[in-house]
């Protein structure tokens, strides 16, 4: 746990930013079931996952995510050290649990919990 498990890159034109990032290192995209426009990334043998989605506000800059036991608890630590929830907990249907704060100088933050009857 508390591992950095999962980052995002937010786009403005989805096509031409995986257009950038496949032929810039190779990596590949694949659709994600769900509420809005989602891509997984594959880049090779990596620990690291890896997500593209369109942008949600002028704001949404890339976001690294770790993996906690609860989202809940990582979430009311945080606001307790300073930071401001900017992404309720919300889920990825099969997958888990995520929410994203802004830490105390402004930079992203996601905390993501492994739960396959996440709905």
């Amino acid at each position: 746990m508390n591992r950095l498990c999962f980052f995002e890159i937010p786009a403005d034109d989805l096509e031409a930013l995986m257009k950038f990032y496949s032929d810039m290192f190779g990596w590949t995209f694949d659709a994600v079931p769900g509420k809005f426009r989602y891509y997984s990334i594959t880049q090779g043998n990596t620990s690291i996952k890896g997500g593209m989605t369109a942008r949600q506000d002028p704001a949404h800059t890339p976001v690294n995510y770790v993996a906690v036991e609860s989202v809940e608890a990582a979430t009311e630590k945080a606001v307790g050290l300073g930071a401001k929830v900017v992404v309720s907990k919300d889920s990825v249907p099969g997958a888990g649990w995520y929410v994203v704060v802004l830490d105390p100088q402004g930079n992203r933050l996601g905390f993501w919990q492994d739960d396959p009857n996440a709905v």
